[in-house]
């Protein structure tokens, strides 16, 4: 049911991808179906005896793709010959036991509840896989709480901050990733169960006792009502992960810029074969952050089509229903592959201290200006001291020198601060804020979210 390319598979969703391959999509609504028989034995619906028939039979290997296929072009879904094969399978060898299969379901109890199983294998996937990024992040953030680099603002360089700052951050955002994970999935991924329009009129009075046995037997919870035309579950499930493939995105987006050229203070992971390019010899290309960059590109528009399906029609969505089924698979592979790809990026980075320290002093001191007028603004005032300082600026760099020298032969500086106090000042190891506090606090926030 995938349009997805074989060769580019691997690329760019990872082993997440079987998850959403057509075999498991179908033996998870098998999964289903024998589920169901189970649950209907136990609350004297079915007989017993048929139970085991229809179990045995629900099984993806036996039954035929090429024809399903086929049928679900014309039946509408895949639900409806997938049933009518079972049944043939089922009647094969005991034509009783085949009329208590899918008994009183309808296709869309068997589509959604086969999708819930397939996304809580693919969110515990995440979830582990997420473990695995935030402690990548938190030994970089750990590491270099001390290796000074140039915090840039709109590309620009703004103050001295460190890399290991740079990484608390990301690692604050992955810590609520990580919540927002287990929130959805404990919010939900619900059975779905209501038979042809939501009542269970098929079941009459066993109605509420199959469900609940069915929930058991999948073990999933039991919704207070079936959600047929209400889609905000997996709507809820493709924001978070939109906002989660953003965040892989923006860390990938830094990691590209910090490996541009001109800049070269981290690297990705290299090997024989990692980022190399087809016609420069010399260049190392940042494959996994490219990756996540464009998952991050490509998974606004599927969250929006997940947005739009929510508006569907009375009881039974007209196209709505039928929108999300490739959708959401393509919103959980593609940030599963990138959620992988920024995994193996992090947990070897390599990082080029002499470059950060380097382009911490290319402006020869004018990013400590700040700092300077700052200290001043209590002897000149806040607008006064802007002016001296963004005056010393720009004689330094017309002339060529640092802001040291520019600043120390202006008197209304020397009078106001001594010199060796605006050494001090202009020393970016002295003006990181409360940075390594919030570090310390995500780290341990990190080690308790876990």
């Amino acid at each position: 049911m995938s349009a997805h390319s074989p060769l580019l598979d691997r690329l760019f969703r990872g082993p997440i991808g079987v998850l959403f391959d057509d075999e498991h999509r179908l033996q998870r609504m098998l999964d289903f179906e024998a589920a169901l028989s189970r649950a209907e034995a136990k609350t004297g619906v079915i007989p017993a005896a048929a139970v085991a028939l229809v179990a045995a039979k629900c099984r993806a290997e036996l039954f035929d793709f090429q024809a399903l296929a086929s049928a679900a072009a014309s039946a509408g879904n895949l639900a409806i010959p997938m049933v009518q094969q079972l049944t043939a399978l089922v009647a094969s060898e005991d034509p009783e036991a085949a009329r208590y299969v899918h008994w009183g379901a309808t296709s869309q109890d068997v589509i959604d509840t086969g999708l819930v199983l397939q996304l809580r294998e693919a969110l515990d996937w995440m979830e582990r896989e997420l473990h695995v990024l935030g402690d990548a992040i938190a030994k970089l953030a750990d590491r270099h709480r001390e290796t000074l680099m140039v915090a840039r603002t709109l590309l620009q360089q703004a103050l001295p901050t460190t890399f290991g700052f740079k990484a608390a951050g990301w690692l604050d955002v992955v810590a609520r990733h990580l919540e927002r994970l287990r929130e959805v999935r404990a919010r939900d991924l619900t059975l779905q169960f209501g038979g042809a329009a939501g009542t269970l009129a098929a079941l009459r009075e066993k109605g509420t006792a199959v469900a609940s046995a069915l929930a058991d037997e999948l073990r999933l919870p039991q919704p207070d009502a079936p959600w047929h035309s209400h889609r905000d579950r997996f709507a809820e499930i493709a924001a978070v992960l939109g906002l989660l493939a953003g965040t892989l995105g923006k860390i990938g987006r830094d990691v590209v810029l910090l490996m541009q050229t001109e800049v070269g203070e981290v690297r990705e992971p290299s090997s024989n074969d990692r980022g190399r390019s087809s016609a420069m010899p010399h260049k190392h290309n940042p494959v996994g952050s490219v990756i996540a960059l464009a998952a991050a590109t490509r998974l606004p528009g599927l969250v929006s089509t997940m947005l739009a399906a929510t508006t569907q029609d009375h009881e039974r969505g007209v196209g709505g229903w039928h929108a999300e089924w490739e959708t959401l698979a393509e919103i959980v592979t593609l940030t599963g592959g990138s959620l992988l790809q920024m995994s193996g990026v992090l947990s070897k980075l390599q990082i080029d201290n002499q470059a950060m320290r380097k382009n911490l002093e290319r402006t020869h001191g004018l990013i400590m200006a700040e700092a300077v007028a700052t200290r001043l603004a209590g002897q000149l005032g806040r607008a006064d001291a802007h002016r001296v300082v963004e005056q010393a600026c720009a004689k330094a760099a017309a002339d060529g020198t640092g802001l040291r020298d520019a600043l120390a032969s202006d008197a209304r500086v020397t009078q106001a601060v001594p010199i060796a106090e605006l050494e001090w000042l202009l020393s970016p190891r002295n003006y990181l804020g409360s940075s390594a506090e919030m570090i310390s606090r995500i780290l341990a926030a990190w080690r308790q979210a876990k």
